[in-house]
């Protein structure tokens, strides 16, 4: 290894009292990628901030030492520090929308950046050329545009070129693709690569990903409850990772192969800073834990080269290797029914774009235009695809959120889009939504109990309050809640557990469809395994079908029974998980799954790049959609659509260079 660019001695941070960082002790070598895994809460990101001492009020760094190229940066005032700051240290925040000023043109804040760290150079030229470094194509035309106008890949691209004006020695990216479809990531990541090697600056990788870490980076480690408890080379710890908490972040990841049964949840939640904790952080979780693990903080421990752990597990000489995590494995998927318990036959959902005074039509957005679903009693479909490509859009629809433009919705027969308002209140028990975003979902000056009671109340389905309490009371129980959670606010809960809430809500009126839109996208490894687990159990126990929205491919392959590929409002492939995953036709399948991020460094699969951004649904391109990104596309691709085919395998396909059979 080279000699460090960054070397940070027991850093310890507060903010208002509480320890949020306790003793950290890490290296990033020059020209390397170094990766800070573990849960939100853990203190990655405040750990980022102390190095950039951007600390939030009430923050201070209560010890420590953070030497970039040697200079100590916790002693320079903070005069000095604001030439370290976006010059030798640059930092790419999480969400590129709230870091970008919306009333100034992005090359005027990328200018602004250079012309402070590099005032060599001409600012408005050293924009066009930062934008072009990062793969913005026409940079001298975005530089004009102001960031809603771009996508959130894009935006992300600007970030990166505001990081980069300053020339860093150190560059530190935290959670820079977590919003992002895996084609944007993979873009993302492999920019990140490019200008790594070719610069030669360090990069600090903040994520929760492990598929990320395993492609990105060559040393990592994994920090809990403020601590780092696991540092090592990246092909030692996916290969054998020494402490628990490691062994069970991998445990929890959802696999084809573990279809059928649980994952390795990881009960318990991250404890908070002004808890009181003694002895090991993570013994409240350990399944592993001895008394001693309760009273006692272990020491690191040497595991191999470069690797070494914190977990009383290897005193005597590497015991710790040889404990296993238990998987507990639950009944296999059941066959779903002959007959759909929901169709949709050519469903399309057009939106009209008015200008002028007297906002006359002038055009269509084509967000979900003519597909054909069917969904079982008991089944999962998945609906995987680039953001906005009409996938929510669709699943609204099937539930009569959004009242289609054409087609059919046959729930057990009956047209769904021919009902009216009153008409349609019977089947709203029975069709249910899980949305993204669990707190958004949810009234923040509402109990839980009263929250979850919604849909009783509003069906009748309760008596009386002491039956609505009762019937509370086991829903959140069958969710995992406590019973006493009902008397409590939404914002007491963490994400998991909001989103177990926003299920028992479902739940409530006894659903037997319910839309998952992307349930589980912004929750970490472990509390994603919960509720996967969850939704598994309650499948299996009271015959749920899940149309389940997600760009998660380890996701689709653990839960779902079929998946469709949607692009542009249509779906391009549709079929069986297992085939489909393991032999997509489509180039556009191919294309995202190439881009999934696999937790194993080993792994050697060729990446499919897609060039450009997905076209505008208002606009879409003539003949197939996908061929302006396509790399097999010909004259014919351009000139008329595919027809969607039924080959003889069952397999559902539009495409051109699929044969038939």
């Amino acid at each position: 290894m080279t000699a460090p660019a960054l070397v940070v001695r027991d850093l310890s941070v507060s903010v208002g009292g509480s320890r949020v960082v306790d003793g950290v002790d890490l290296e990033v070598a020059a020209g390397e990628t170094f990766a800070l895994l573990g849960e939100s809460g853990c203190g990655k990101s405040m750990t980022a901030l102390a190095l950039m001492r951007l600390l939030p009020p009430g923050g201070r760094v209560r010890s420590g030492s953070v030497r970039l190229d040697g200079e100590e940066l916790l002693d320079l005032p903070e005069y000095a520090m604001r030439g370290v700051r976006g010059g030798r240290l640059g930092m790419i925040f999480q969400e590129p929308q709230t870091s970008l000023n919306p009333v100034l043109r992005v090359g005027d804040q990328i200018a602004e950046a250079a012309r402070l760290h590099d005032p060599a150079a001409d600012p408005r030229r050293r924009a066009v050329e930062l934008l072009a470094a990062v793969g913005i194509p026409d940079p001298e035309r975005r530089v004009r545009e102001f960031p809603h106008q771009l996508s959130g890949g894009m935006k992300q691209r600007v970030m990166i070129a505001m990081a980069l004006a300053g020339r860093p020695r150190l560059l530190i990216a935290d959670e820079p693709t977590t919003a992002l479809d895996v084609t944007i990531q993979a873009q993302v990541l492999d920019l990140l690569a490019d200008l790594r090697r070719e610069t030669g600056m360090a990069m600090m990788l903040i994520t929760h990903d492990l598929g990320v870490v395993a492609e990105s980076a060559g040393r990592l480690a994994i920090m809990y409850a403020g601590q780092i408890l696991e540092s090592a080379p990246v092909g030692a710890f996916f290969a054998a990772p020494a402490h628990p908490y490691g062994r069970m972040l991998l445990a929890a990841l959802p696999t084809g192969e573990r279809r059928g049964g649980h994952l390795a949840a990881i009960e318990g939640r991250v404890p908070s800073p002004d808890e009181a904790l003694q002895g090991c952080r993570f013994a409240p979780r350990c399944p592993q834990a001895e008394a001693r693990c309760h009273r006692q903080p272990p020491d690191w421990h040497p595991v191999g080269p470069g690797h070494r752990v914190r977990c009383h597990l290897w005193a005597q000489g590497g015991h710790g290797a040889h404990v296993d995590v238990p998987v507990a494995k639950g009944p296999g998927a059941e066959e779903g029914a002959a007959a759909p318990l929901l169709e949709t036959q050519g469903l399309q959902v057009h939106f009209p774009i008015r200008k002028g005074l007297l906002k006359r039509v002038v055009g269509r957005v084509r967000a979900v235009d003519g597909i054909d679903l069917h969904l079982d009693a008991g089944r999962t479909l998945a609906l995987v695809g680039e953001s906005g490509c009409g996938k929510t859009t669709c699943g609204k629809a099937l539930l009569q959120l959004i009242r289609p433009t054409g087609g059919r919705v046959l729930y057990r027969g009956r047209d769904l889009a021919a009902l009216s308002g009153r008409a349609l209140r019977p089947f709203r028990r029975e069709l249910q939504i899980v949305f993204q975003d669990p707190f958004a979902a949810m009234n923040p000056r509402m109990l839980v109990g009263d929250i979850v009671a919604e849909g009783l109340v509003a069906q009748g389905l309760a008596k009386d309050r002491a039956e609505r309490r009762a019937r509370v009371a086991e829903l959140l129980e069958r969710v995992g809640i406590a019973p006493e959670a009902a008397a409590r606010y939404p914002h007491e809960f963490s994400g998991g557990q909001r989103q177990r809430i926003c299920i028992a809500r479902a739940l409530a009126v006894e659903p037997r469809l319910i839309v998952c839109d992307e349930p589980t996208s912004a929750l970490d490894v472990s509390v994603q395994a919960q509720i996967l687990n969850l939704l598994h159990d309650l499948q299996t126990g009271l015959g749920l079908a899940y149309l389940f929205i997600t760009h998660d491919i380890s996701v689709v392959a653990y839960l779902a029974h079929e998946v469709a590929v949607m692009y542009l409002g249509r779906i391009v492939e549709r079929g069986r998980v297992e085939a489909v995953l393991a032999a997509p036709l489509h180039p556009y399948t191919r294309a995202l799954l190439s881009a999934v991020p696999e937790p194993d460094p080993a792994s050697r699969r060729q990446r499919i790049h897609l060039e450009g951004d997905m076209p505008s649904p208002a606009d879409p391109p003539g003949g197939c959609h996908f061929h302006p990104r396509c790399p097999e596309a010909d004259a014919r691709c351009a000139r008329e659509y595919p027809p969607l085919r039924t080959l003889s395998s069952g397999r559902v396909v539009a495409c051109h260079h699929v044969p038939d059979g």
